[in-house]
């Protein structure tokens, strides 16, 4: 069994997972700087708020903007939130032919973005946490291995 893949910052090894990764990425008609950028701005309906999200010059900003409840979430936050991180997991994924590459490299590992900080996204660092985070990575690789295994068979026709 493959050894359990944990990332959180971007300098750390598999740096690239997390959404504060500097991998621009294309939704819509829109460029984002970061995967964090979409996510934080897509809590929040006000096309106003989105662009000042999306124009903030770090993720750590973005971050911090999407958490300050002075502007007005989404009512269906909750339910729309792991629909909203797949999108901009699948384009950040889909776009970046490196990342994508790095990904189906990780074979079957189990991917766990390890941190203290967030029981949701994270491992809540002691592995009670949900890791929806390594959770939808994981379900991205076996997507996007399919789909290689069917482009592989098509082409060879």
């Amino acid at each position: 069994m493959n050894q359990p893949i944990k990332f959180y910052s971007t300098g750390d090894e598999y740096g690239e997972f997390s959404n504060f990764a500097t991998y621009p990425i294309r939704i819509g008609n829109r460029i984002w700087p970061t995967s964090e950028h979409y996510f934080q701005a897509m809590k929040f309906k006000d096309k106003k708020d989105q662009e000042q999200i999306r124009k903030a010059n770090s993720p750590m900003l973005a971050a911090r903007m999407g958490r300050d409840r002075k502007r007005t979430l989404r009512k269906d936050w909750e339910s729309a939130k792991v629909n909203v991180m797949h999108e901009a997991l699948v384009a950040k994924f889909t776009q970046h032919e490196e990342l994508r590459e790095l990904l189906l490299g990780t074979g079957d590992a189990k991917i766990i973005e390890h941190t203290a900080n967030d029981g949701y996204w994270g491992d809540g660092g002691d592995g009670r946490g949900k890791n929806m985070l390594g959770r939808l990575l994981v379900e991205l690789r076996e997507t996007l291995r399919s789909q290689t295994t069917e482009g592989s068979l098509d082409s060879g026709e």
